[in-house]
């Protein structure tokens, strides 16, 4: 019996086989994985997990697939998905979410029901629990700043809270990063109450400048790079003269240097050289060291 069939007999929730990863991922890169399994809960997730784990399987916790990059050539293990994970609770200011729930989602019905503190998160098409192993950000806020406490599955298989101050946020890190083995289950959130109309106002302006200055037409995954202090990643990239620049089918964006975008059939090979040509030249004319906002997935 093959491992789909095997994994099909825990009655875990969904597997799903033939699955190519460029379907799941913003990038639009990515090949054949062994399968991909959307646990109905808790429970089947530990159960899942302990299976995968006794025969040796490698795995990989996916949200909305919008901070990484898969190899054309496959990923050797099983993906799992949070989708059920998508309870949502709103009580005065407090919100108690879901990994699975999308994270733009959320914040444009926090900010119609005059709750601030998720403007930044408007236009970050993550789901809650990438955004907070991203610690996701935009305009000087991020996941940080709203978080609470989260429930993780430990690396031991226990349920266990953390709250915001465990969990290490700094700029695009976080404690879940550093210390691979915990899954974000579930958030809660603390907002603040605001003027509806002035919240949808900054979306919605954001929104116009976002269009007007980001290659959302193509696939991407966003910022490629961090900006390191005092500067600005898309200016290197633009001074080193690599806005424009193309290795098959991945290019700079002419619209905004630190994006990258799928412009003609990239492969995610394509996309990991054109990110490390640029590291490399960055630091030979620079001597600075770009930091990497996406994940390569091996």
């Amino acid at each position: 019996m093959n491992i789909v069939e095997e994994i099909k007999k825990l009655h875990i929730g969904k597997v799903l086989d033939n699955i190519i990863m460029k379907n799941y991922t913003t990038y639009k890169v990515g090949g054949k994985v062994i399968c991909m399994c959307i646990p109905d809960d808790e429970c089947s997730l530990v159960k899942l997990i302990k299976y995968l784990r006794e025969k040796n399987i490698k795995y990989k916790i996916l949200g909305n697939g919008s901070n990484v990059i898969f190899n054309d050539s496959g990923y050797n293990g099983v993906i799992i998905k949070l989708d059920n994970f998508n309870n949502l609770i709103i009580s005065k200011n407090k919100i108690i979410v879901g990994a699975g729930y999308m994270l733009n989602k959320l914040a444009l019905r926090a900010s119609r029901l005059g709750l601030s503190g998720l403007e930044f998160a408007a236009g970050i098409p993550g789901t809650i629990g990438g955004a907070v192993f991203m610690n996701a950000g935009a305009y000087k806020s991020d996941m940080g700043y709203v978080i609470e406490s989260i429930k993780v599955l430990t690396p031991n298989l226990e349920i266990k809270r953390l709250y915001n101050k465990e969990l290490d946020f700094h700029y695009r890190t976080s404690f879940l990063q550093k210390n691979e083995g915990y899954i974000c289950l579930e958030a809660t959130l603390n907002l603040t109450y605001g003027n509806t109309e002035e919240i949808m106002n900054l979306i919605n302006e954001r929104k116009s400048r976002r269009i007007e200055t980001q290659p959302l037409e193509y696939p991407s995954a966003g910022s490629v790079f961090r900006n390191p202090e005092g500067n600005f990643a898309g200016k290197l990239i633009e001074d080193i003269g690599y806005k424009g620049k193309k290795i098959g089918g991945a290019m700079v964006s002419e619209k905004h240097a630190n994006f990258i975008i799928n412009a003609d059939n990239a492969t995610g090979e394509d996309v990991k050289k054109l990110i490390n040509e640029i590291k490399n030249e960055v630091k030979k004319q620079y001597d600075i060291d770009l930091k990497v906002e996406q994940e390569f997935v091996e």
